[in-house]
């Protein structure tokens, strides 16, 4: 069984040469998105099987959402399962309705919002989640699916719950958003060289970087001399970029 790693935007904040974030993981038996950034409108190039759309979004700052706006592009025969943290569902039926965009009865997918707590679940997949450390609340996700983990763990600082959903994953995706020895403003995220450290103590075997800041890393060397960093400590080190795909 082949994992496929689709990843359709690798900014955080806003979009320049990389729309906002969006993974896609092309199993077997599931479509799995984690995030809905806006480089979600290229998810329906990649749908080619009536198998579940499943979407997992970390937390419902604007960056990691706001691809929800366009849903009304897509024509899925399946329904899309969108789940988030408890509070989701209130914040989506407000967002996603007049006079901010199409309502969602009248898209022309059927979509369920469905809100989940911390802890570990069977439905509609195994997985985990445990919050991370952000200005608002933002939960990892750890998902055991076809004899492989991955974990998806962004916007977070350097925090207990990123060790414990980082443990033996063959598959760690997670952010960027400082360079090495930047000193850190604002909200909880991290440095390549503290992920990397996560990652070499976790047993990790693929770390793969993504949610690089917009206004800090300006081009596509910047962030490659920045992995260079991570590599150093993780040698087992990717950059993602919009359009990067790789099997598991």
């Amino acid at each position: 069984m082949i994992l496929l790693v689709k990843f359709l935007g690798t900014n955080g904040w806003y979009s320049t040469f990389s729309n906002t974030t969006c993974t896609l993981i092309d199993s077997d038996n599931y479509y799995i998105v984690f995030d809905a950034g806006d480089g979600i409108y290229k998810l329906d190039n990649y749908i080619q099987e009536i198998k579940p759309i499943i979407i997992f979004l970390s937390h419902t700052h604007l960056d990691h959402i706001i691809g929800l706006h366009i849903l009304s592009k897509f024509r899925f025969k399946q329904e899309v399962k969108i789940y988030g943290y408890k509070g989701t569902r209130n914040a989506l039926n407000t967002l996603l309705n007049h006079p901010f965009t199409t309502a969602l009865s009248d898209l022309p997918s059927k979509i369920e919002i469905c809100d989940f707590k911390e802890g570990i679940h069977n439905n509609p997949l195994n997985f985990t989640s445990k919050k991370l450390i952000h200005s608002d609340v933002c939960v990892g996700f750890k998902i055991n699916i076809e004899n492989r983990i991955i974990s998806y763990c962004t916007d977070t600082g350097v925090c207990d719950n990123l060790y414990s959903l980082s443990e033996n994953a063959d598959l760690l995706i997670s952010e960027c958003s400082y360079k090495p020895g930047q000193e850190k403003w604002g909200w909880p995220h991290l440095k390549p060289e503290e992920i990397a450290l996560v990652a070499k103590n976790s047993n990790v075997q693929q770390l793969i970087l993504t949610h690089f800041d917009a206004s800090i890393f300006l081009s596509m060397e910047e962030r490659k001399r920045t992995v260079k960093k991570a590599k150093k400590i993780f040698p087992q080190t990717i950059a993602a970029y919009d359009g990067l795909e790789l099997t598991l």
